[in-house]
């Protein structure tokens, strides 16, 4: 009863193999048929004819057992029709000339303002006008847009043998004035109002388009950053002569601050740096940009020329500056403030003491202000009261950081 029972189990097992192999051998030919169709698919696509021409009919060849009637007359009939079709469809008359230019385009819908420069010391009596050149510009007022045409006209002289006799130009035209972009189609007006725009007020060049849009001319982001960057080759010689002036200084102020810098690689802004340098006394400052770095090495490379007293953070970087003969560095009350409120909590006492004195110092310069005083004047008023208090805080600041922990915020 073991061995049947053994048997039979063993029989089961065997059939259950057996079906599933042939499940797996079924299911195994439905992919083979699949692949050899793809297969052959590809083929024809890598290897095959691509055109979807009929081969033509050989009079020889078989014909399938149809009954088509009288083949001459349905021959005539269907060049009868053709021809019928070729009469009704007439094909697109091709139109000679240029594809008109899309600035010209752009600018079709805008006032013109027209402005003729004639040549200059031109005895007009002498020629004769014979035709004009024209250069059209987009110009921009606030909330306005118009063309500025500039026409220049051109003039023959009336006397050939004069003109050789003499040394005269034969044909004078008035020289076309320099343009901010060579060839390009924005004027100077135009292209101030966008980088006033972009700077001044921070309106980022994709909502310019919108409100060029509104005011008549359809733009893209791409065509604005296009003439953005030539504009700012222009512009670079101003900026070299600021910063020259700035370093000149004998008294400057530095920081660094974050600007976000959008990365389309990452599709998000990056966290990058840039300087601003001023010059306290002339009031003028600039920007400077390097890789969105704020390394030690930048701060070096951007002062390296400058020689007085250089005011600013804490920050590690002018760090490099305190072994230089030449530059003697200063701290800020505002950053000095800053760190004496953060200890308002833990030593109250002492916090109020070192605020007081940064109050009074700052009064002194609150005082000047409402005086209207020169910088002469202002200097004398802070030898006066200024110099006295910032001898009583150094003296209070000497003998207050032994009293305090060194590891405490105070």
């Amino acid at each position: 009863m073991e061995q049947l029972a053994l048997l039979m189990e063993t029989n089961r097992k065997q059939s259950e193999i057996i079906e599933s192999q042939a499940k797996t051998i079924e299911e195994l030919r439905a992919t083979i048929v699949e692949l050899n169709a793809s297969l052959a698919w590809l083929k024809r696509k890598v290897f095959g004819k691509m055109s979807e021409k009929c081969n033509p009919i050989n009079s020889g060849d078989p014909m399938l057992p149809f009954d088509y009637g009288d083949l001459g007359q349905i021959e005539a009939e269907i060049e009868a029709a053709r021809n019928k079709a070729a009469q009704i469809i007439t094909p697109k008359p091709q139109v000679a000339g240029k594809t008109p230019r899309r600035n010209r385009i752009i600018m079709d819908d805008l006032p013109v303002v027209t402005v003729i420069i004639e040549p200059e010391n031109l005895d007009l009596d002498k020629y004769v006008k014979i035709g004009e050149e024209h250069t059209r510009t987009l110009e921009m007022k606030p909330g306005y847009l118009y063309v500025k045409d500039t026409v220049r006209p051109t003039y023959a002289i009336k006397d050939e043998t004069e003109a050789i006799e003499n040394g005269k130009r034969m044909v004078v035209t008035a020289p076309l004035p320099l343009m901010p972009i060579y060839k390009g189609m924005p004027g100077a007006s135009m292209l101030a109002e966008i980088l006033l725009q972009k700077y001044e007020y921070h309106v980022p060049f994709y909502r310019q388009v919108k409100q060029l849009e509104h005011l008549g001319v359809k733009l893209s982001r791409n065509t604005l950053d296009g003439w953005f960057k030539p504009v700012c080759e222009l512009l670079r010689p101003l900026y070299l002569e600021l910063k020259k002036k700035v370093l000149s200084s004998d008294y400057i102020q530095v920081d660094e601050t974050t600007l976000p810098v959008i990365d389309h690689d990452r599709h998000k802004a990056a966290k990058e740096y840039i300087w601003i340098v001023r010059a306290a006394v002339p009031r003028l400052l600039f920007f400077h940009y390097d890789n969105g770095s704020r390394s030690q090495k930048v701060a070096v490379d951007l002062l390296k020329t400058f020689k007085g007293y250089l005011q600013c953070d804490g920050y590690s970087a002018y760090d490099a500056f305190e072994n230089r003969k030449d530059v003697r560095l200063c701290g800020c009350l505002a950053h000095i403030r800053r760190h004496i409120e953060s200890c308002r909590e833990e030593n109250r006492e002492y916090a109020m003491q070192g605020l007081k004195f940064i109050q009074d110092l700052y009064n002194v310069e609150y005082m000047a202000d409402e005086r209207q005083l020169s910088h002469e004047e202002r200097a004398a008023l802070r030898q006066r009261l200024a110099g006295p208090l910032l001898d009583a805080f150094e003296l209070w600041l000497q003998n207050t950081y032994p009293k305090v922990l060194k590891r405490s915020l105070t």
